[in-house]
């Protein structure tokens, strides 16, 4: 075979050179100083560039340098997606800091709103001159809007229509709106502190409050205690109310009894505070009226006795109101040593209250002043005089009306059954026939029947469109066979059999074991069926406390008063 070609290397430095063996390519190692001869044979493979008869070409890569590769572009991965995640969060957060409280705008610290100067009939209206005045000097926080002026001097003016609102009176908020400035609670870590009305607990009961607060902690508060009627045994109140609790299935920590008036039960809720808050802030939450400012203001004032954060804020105070709605905005206070915010929050107006369909100048005729007495009604207290009344003795055949608000048909009754009221003294009852029901309320609304009261009044008033028929069964003679609750205005105890001194309830036959009542209400409003409210001395005696079982004990939150 002829030799082709020649090829002569100069010289490389002294060092170990690997080369990859080529099948038609001879290598031959020799010393620096002399030179490597190749012999390329015919037919053979294209010429190999230097770098690589040199050994510089890049090898291919082995498994463990594809794994390390692979590694270290899923780690990279991890940190690209960790700062993502980052960058949203912080978003979220911007987010949800703006809906919380916005720092730019003022607001009034007695409602919340908005300050403004130019509309003088809207909330949050200030005078232009006190408004320069006070931002000049950075004391735009300690003002107080015009119309928060006037409710503090009795003025009933409403500000939220619709859905819960009021057909009465300029309406600039509506309760959706009012709802809406409630949403972030959902997305945040907080406290919530729930208040109740113990006069119309289901009703201000909020039974959807899962939608709003999330799956934050909730301590349940019961105001307006102070207007149970006297002997009321608060032990059989608490038990009642953690029974019915906890049947709505919340992450409740603890129930308290307090009223806001006479500040009983208000330092157990500061204690409860103090050693759940951890560091989140403190939002006080419930149904409009329910007495959220009231219990504010009861809260500071028990505070300041040992924290003088709280009794510096006690200067700047939400302002108290008989009208629903008064808080417009949440109210930011500064009531913890720690640094945790205090939040007065706008009231959730629910359209099945009777508050939602009266027009404004009677909503004080709703809300009790005093302590509840009961109206008791029984086929002795009933007139027999006329000849339309119904014979023999039976409440069968008779129509009570509660103001103009409620109307109740007795359709089947025990002759020695007893209907008890507890509501406002401003509603009367009256007991007619049923034959001549209608044309008495015809003829009555606006006059005995009241509310409505007033021209204004009557027209808007659509009636009593919403009729509900009660089947309520009697388990035990002995005791009350169950309340029948309105909602925003009060309750009925229903006694099967009226116990006098003296004597003990009959023994009932196989009929004698349901009554049949007949429930007529505005069209809005909703009426509840539950357990006897064991109020008065009569209420110690035939209340019956559950046996609980271990478990129970465990879940079952505690009750303070």
């Amino acid at each position: 075979m002829a030799l082709r070609t020649l090829s002569t290397f100069p010289s490389l430095p002294r060092r170990h050179i690997t080369t990859r063996r080529e099948p038609n390519l001879t290598v031959i190692y020799r010393n620096p100083t002399t030179s490597i001869v190749c012999k390329s044979i015919a037919n053979s493979e294209p010429p190999v560039s230097l770098s690589e008869r040199d050994g510089f070409a890049a090898a291919a890569p082995t498994p463990g340098e594809r794994f390390l590769e692979n590694q270290r572009a899923h780690e990279a991965q991890k940190v690209v997606k960790k700062e993502i995640k980052k960058e949203k969060k912080k978003k979220k957060e911007e987010i949800i800091a703006r809906k919380v409280v916005d720092t730019s705008v003022s607001c009034c610290y007695g409602c919340g709103a908005p300050l403004q100067t130019s509309d003088v009939d809207s909330p949050g209206f200030v005078d232009l001159v006190t408004y320069e005045l006070k931002k000049k000097h950075h004391q735009l926080r300690t003002m107080i809007c015009g119309r928060c002026q006037l409710l503090s001097h009795g003025h009933m003016i409403t500000a939220v229509g619709g859905n819960g609102g009021y057909p009465g009176g300029k309406q600039f908020v509506s309760a959706d709106e009012l709802r809406e400035k409630l949403s972030h609670l959902r997305h945040e870590k907080a406290l919530i502190v729930k208040l109740v009305d113990i006069v119309d607990f289901n009703g201000s009961f909020l039974a959807r409050v899962r939608d709003l607060v999330g799956a934050n902690p909730i301590i349940l508060v019961i105001t307006k205690i102070d207007l149970l009627p006297k002997g009321t045994d608060m032990n059989c109140i608490g038990d009642w109310v953690v029974e019915v609790t906890m049947r709505k299935k919340l992450n409740v920590l603890s129930v308290h009894l307090t009223s806001s008036k006479s500040l009983d039960g208000v330092s157990g809720v500061a204690s409860e505070i103090q050693k759940e808050k951890k560091g989140r802030d403190v939002y006080i939450l419930g149904a409009a009226n329910v007495g959220k400012s009231a219990f504010i203001n009861a809260l500071l004032k028990t505070m300041a006795e040992r924290d003088p954060v709280a009794a510096a804020a006690q200067k700047y105070k939400p302002i108290q109101s008989a009208v629903p709605g008064t808080t417009l905005g949440p109210i930011q206070i500064n009531a913890f040593l720690g640094g945790e915010k205090l939040y007065d929050t706008p009231g959730v107006h629910l359209h099945h209250r009777q508050a939602a369909v009266v027009h404004s100048d009677d909503l004080p005729a709703l809300a009790p002043q005093n302590r509840l007495r009961g109206q008791s009604f029984d086929i002795s207290t009933l007139p027999t005089q006329s000849s339309s009344s119904p014979k023999g003795e039976s409440l069968n055949g008779y129509t009570f009306f509660w103001g103009g608000l409620v109307r109740i048909d007795i359709l089947k009754a025990l002759p020695e059954t007893c209907f008890t009221f507890y509501g406002p003294k401003a509603l009367e009852i009256h007991a007619v026939p049923t034959k001549t029901a209608t044309a008495f309320y015809e003829k009555e609304l606006g006059v005995l029947l009241t509310p409505p009261s007033g021209k204004n009044q009557m027209q808007e008033w659509k009636g009593l469109q919403s009729h509900r028929l009660l089947q309520i069964e009697i388990n035990d003679a002995k005791r009350p066979a169950s309340d029948v609750a309105i909602s925003g205005l009060g309750w009925i105890s229903i006694e099967p059999i009226r116990k006098t001194r003296g004597t003990e309830p009959r023994d009932l036959n196989e009929a004698e074991h349901e009554i049949h009542i007949c429930v007529s209400v505005p069209k809005p409003v909703e009426v509840f069926l539950r357990p006897t409210l064991p109020i008065g001395t009569s209420g110690t005696e035939w209340y019956q406390y559950r046996e609980l079982t271990d478990k129970e004990e465990e879940v079952r939150p505690k009750w303070y008063f």
